[in-house]
């Protein structure tokens, strides 16, 4: 009987070894060297696929569902699959905050990506802030990443480096008289503020300066103030819908001076709805509306014709630099997770110490603890429209 009871005892050690050993190897995301988890990669995507911004907030969505299924038929990230919590905010601030505690409080996600408006990106901030989750913002004010947040990056190029790219425009063409028309929202403010800065240091001045409704169809009231002011050229500062708009406007009235416009207008739906207008408008914005006009030694050229080559074969319609700035904070969420996990604190501190020189679609990228959005000047070019079509000019 005693050795019964010895071999009892034996069996239950061996047995409770086993049962610590199987608890080791229990899939986990805690990161680090070793890991074995095969645990899902929560990543929630907040964007205005509808709306009026669903010219920018669209291809975003797109992008972020291209990327995850492209990657999950891979065998995911080091063989994790990517459970994606993909939300509509539909254009409006308060769905995109509605949509932020859901993907926060919900489905319990370890990164966002998100914020197709720069409004909509500063109503989610705080929440990301408070929930210690990193926040991708995809707009451009540069009021998200100055001053520094702990848990938000920024990937579209900032109004900090674009104003200065148009004043700089403006400088070299002898255009010193101008008017400054914006959209009355968060983006349009800090776009004013930016170049007005940038202007008075370059001796720009404006002569008006008015604003306009992001869903403006008729600018011609304020246009026929702006025409009695005789400007040498007309800085419109908004996104594609309502620049649109604008643009149309400005020259059904006859007024045939030089048009710079922002960054916002970046994709080919402004072509189409501000027609033969839109011929001579001159902006600054990433490489991907030229990348065929880039020498193969350009190191961005080939990450640029690839997404679009992909983007196109499967959603039948031209990639844009709004879903580009999608899939930079892909890609750079993809780095991170490999170096650790997806614990959302060691995720954000892989994110901004390991994040150097990466050459994405919106510019080459290097972050760190003072600078959260990690782009340079050197990030955009200066096209004009011809003939419908993109032409670099600088």
């Amino acid at each position: 009987m005693k050795r019964i009871g010895a071999l009892l005892l034996v069996c239950m050690a061996l047995m409770l070894a086993a049962t610590v050993a199987a608890c080791g190897n229990k899939p986990n995301t805690s990161g680090g060297g070793g890991e074995t988890t095969l645990e899902p990669i929560k990543i929630g995507a907040i964007f205005s696929a509808s709306g009026p911004a669903s010219t920018l907030g669209k291809p975003e969505m797109d992008t972020i569902k291209m990327l995850v299924d492209q990657w999950n038929q891979n065998g995911g990230i080091d063989g994790r699959k990517i459970e994606l919590y993909a939300y509509d905010d539909k254009s409006d601030q308060n769905e995109a905050v509605l949509n932020m505690k859901k993907v926060l409080e919900q489905d319990k996600v370890s990164i966002v990506i998100g914020g197709t408006t720069s409004g909509n990106s500063l109503a989610m901030i705080p929440l990301a802030e408070k929930g210690k989750v990193p926040f991708f913002a995809v707009a451009a004010s540069k009021d998200i990443n100055i001053p520094v947040k702990k848990y938000v990056f920024k990937m579209a190029q900032g109004d900090d480096i674009v104003a200065p790219r148009v004043v700089d425009y403006l400088k070299k063409n002898n255009l010193t008289n101008i008017a400054f028309l914006s959209v009355d929202n968060s983006f349009g403010s800090s776009g004013k503020q930016e170049f007005d800065k940038a202007a008075r240091e370059a001796g720009i001045r404006t002569v008006i300066a008015d604003v306009f409704e992001a869903t403006v169809n008729d600018a011609k009231p304020m246009l026929t103030r702006v025409k009695k002011e005789n400007p040498q050229a007309i800085v419109v500062w908004g996104t594609t819908q309502e620049s649109a708009v604008v643009t149309k406007n400005i020259r059904e009235l006859g007024i045939q001076v030089p048009i710079i416009e922002s960054h916002g207008i970046a994709n080919t739906q402004f072509i189409d709805l501000a027609g033969d207008a839109a011929n001579g408008v001159i902006f600054p914005a990433g490489r991907l509306l030229i990348s065929d006009q880039l020498p193969d030694s350009d190191p961005q050229k080939k990450v640029l014709e690839d997404y679009k080559k992909q983007f196109k074969d499967k959603f039948g319609y031209e990639a844009s630099t709004f879903g580009g700035h999608v899939w930079d904070a892909f890609h750079i969420i993809v780095e991170a997770v490999k170096k650790a996990g997806t614990d959302p604190e060691k995720l954000r501190d892989a994110i901004e110490t390991n994040t150097k020189q990466f050459v994405g679609i919106s510019g080459t990228f290097t972050l760190s603890a003072d600078d959260h959005n990690g782009l340079k000047a050197d990030a955009l070019s200066m096209i004009q429209i011809q003939d419908k079509k993109w032409k670099k000019i600088d």
